[in-house]
């Protein structure tokens, strides 16, 4: 056990100390600590250590001096030593909204060279939920024994759970954590916000609960409707329970109606949509565009290809490549894609990359709205955005993830003006 005085936040779920530093805090080994908050004072297990390491981690066990946002945590299951997913359990929502965007500015600054104040946007219904029960999907795993439970944090053990508060109540009245289930076995469970019935999958494979064993009929549901309320039209998607779908109930609206506010009006724009998944910005889109207009959807993965020809089908000014977007954007072959008023792009957690961003920046769009899960990668992307002569507009920042550290942004860039 060591004592820690607990320095700022840092991208990953944990605050910045130091073993040895002189009184001015420089120096001495840095320890990444999770379970803490800025300005405490903790007694700190260490978790992973070695001489040659760049860094060691700690989780806090004992705290000594607490901070104002410190709250009796709302999943202990996830604390020190617990499953992972619910790192900022222990912070008030408005604690962890001023964490994440201190992140966000961080890694802006850091990465990108970019001074931007960032204030992290509430959902709507997370404070009358105290920042519990909007997750739609939940991946579960058994242990030895047959009970449900997650990882812990870097690590392969399970931990046996009670319950798993971020999930919707749709979720939570499965009682999942009250049966016995196969050993190692993978519990997949979906529950969309619009009232759809849940769909549960074991190892893959759809699975009856009332009977407790896989549903081997043909027309045994493996796919949801998800219900999407975006600039007055609703949209009704279908989406494979495996396939990719943003997990907060609100999380599809608000992001949807973000892109569409970043862009203004694109009415007759061909509009490029990169990362295009199941066509969750591609059917706004297409009706932002108009009839004259014309979206170009890209994806790569062949699950979410098919969500989105059979949500797209009928929109007679939607296009849809499939391929890797790297490939798509970079390939010089018949078809490819030439011209681009605005693109829109929402790449995975590793960002787009500067081959993509190159390739984006020749088309010479008016507009780029990029949707990031990660500051890191977006900071990253926005400084090659930079070099190809595009700058950062208006920022916006969403707690799409309470409890943890992860952040939602939507930013807008548009080539620099010239004198």
């Amino acid at each position: 056990m060591v004592e820690l005085e607990i320095g700022p936040v840092a991208h990953g779920g944990h605050c910045v100390a130091r073993i040895g530093a002189d009184e001015d805090g420089r120096g001495g080994r840095v320890v990444f600590v999770r379970h803490t908050l800025p300005g405490e004072r903790v007694r700190a297990r260490l978790t992973e250590t070695g001489e040659t390491a760049s860094f060691w981690r700690a989780d806090a066990v004992e705290v000594l001096t607490p901070s104002a946002d410190r709250v009796p945590s709302a999943w202990p299951a996830a604390g020190p030593g617990g499953v992972g997913g619910g790192e900022l359990a222990h912070v008030s929502l408005a604690g962890q909204r001023a964490w994440k965007a201190a992140v966000v500015a961080e890694q802006l600054q850091r990465l990108a060279h970019l001074e931007r104040e960032v204030q992290v946007e509430a959902v709507p219904g997370d404070e009358e939920r105290g920042g519990l029960g909007w997750r739609t999907r939940i991946d579960l795993v058994a242990d030895g024994s047959g009970r449900a439970g997650m990882s812990g944090f870097r690590s392969h053990d399970v931990h046996a759970l009670e319950s798993m508060p971020l999930a919707n109540e749709a979720i939570a009245e499965l009682g999942l954590f009250d049966r016995a289930w196969k050993a190692g076995s993978r519990i997949e469970v979906v529950a969309p916000a619009g009232g759809d019935l849940p769909v549960v999958l074991v190892d893959g494979e759809p699975y009856d609960l009332r009977r407790g064993r896989v549903d081997s009929r043909p027309n045994a549901r493996t796919s949801v409707r998800e219900n999407v309320h975006v600039a007055g039209r609703d949209y009704t998607y279908r989406v494979a329970a495996s396939g990719f779908w943003q997990v907060h109930r609100e999380a599809p609206a608000v992001l949807a109606g973000a892109v569409l506010d970043a862009l203004g009006d694109v009415d007759g724009w061909t509009v490029l949509d990169l990362y295009s998944g199941a066509g969750l910005f591609t059917a706004p889109l297409s009706d932002a565009v108009g009839p004259t207009g014309a979206v170009v959807a890209v994806e790569g993965d062949p699950q979410a290809l098919r969500d989105a020809r059979r949500n797209l089908h009928d929109r007679s000014n939607v296009e849809l490549h499939a391929g890797d977007v790297a490939r798509v954007m970079l390939e010089d072959t018949e078809g490819s894609i030439v011209h681009a008023d605005a693109v829109v792009l929402d790449p995975p957690r590793v960002g787009a990359g500067r081959k993509v961003v190159e390739a984006i920046a020749g088309l010479r769009p008016e507009r780029v709205v990029y949707v990031a899960c990660d500051p890191a990668a977006l900071a990253r992307d926005l400084a090659y955005f930079a070099e190809q002569g595009y700058e950062l507009g208006a920022l916006r920042a969403f707690d799409l993830f309470p409890m943890t550290h992860h952040v939602e942004c939507v930013a807008t860039l548009a080539p620099v003006a010239t004198a």
